[in-house]
């Protein structure tokens, strides 16, 4: 079997239109024939988390709830792609509303991309590290979030995810991106 072929999308129903979390049924075709009419997927669009490295070398993380858990997390600040913004112009726009760290494009330097669920959503999540990051604006927070921020060193970063503190994938995945990329700040 060939894996490199794609599915073939007979048929798309939206099941759920909903804003925060869209559900569509799509009938599939498998290059095999086989017909599966009961694909559920959601399109539910991009993420930008920012990694915000202060000038005396320590990490600005959010801590903050998240329903679909009904938890408190550590996170990378960060949220969905805006509309009409490109991934640079919503990572420079939720850095400033979680952190009230306002930075130009030239500041972003790419961690590259992670593929949260690519079995069950489109979402990409782009990780951006920022230098220099300094608090130089107000928090404008969206009505749903409330945000502690945290001012944590690169090593208790690592000692927070290797002791599970710090666990969502994409957080976890930028940060041991920029530890791979960037060892100096972590040593």
């Amino acid at each position: 079997m060939n894996v490199n072929m794609s599915w073939q999308v007979l048929e798309e129903k939206d099941v759920s239109p909903s804003r925060w979390f869209p559900v569509l049924q799509h009938k599939v075709k498998l290059p095999d024939g086989t017909v599966i009419d009961d694909y559920f997927f959601s399109p539910i669009g991009n993420v930008v988390m920012i990694l915000p490295l202060t000038p005396d070398g320590n990490f600005i993380l959010v801590k903050q709830y998240k329903h679909g858990l009904q938890n408190i997390f550590i996170e990378l600040p960060g949220g969905m792609q805006q509309d009409g913004k490109s991934i640079k112009e919503s990572a420079i726009a939720e850095l400033e509303e979680e952190t009230g760290i306002r930075i130009s494009q030239d500041k972003l330097i790419a961690l590259g991309k992670v593929a949260n669920n690519p079995t069950k959503t489109n979402q990409i999540t782009y990780g951006f590290l920022v230098k220099d990051a300094e608090i130089n604006s107000a928090q404008r927070l969206d009505s749903t979030e409330q945000i502690e921020l945290l001012t944590i060193s690169p090593k208790e970063t690592i000692r927070l995810v290797r002791e599970g503190l710090i666990q969502t994938s994409d957080t976890v995945a930028f940060i041991f991106k920029a530890y791979l990329d960037y060892p100096e700040i972590f040593a």
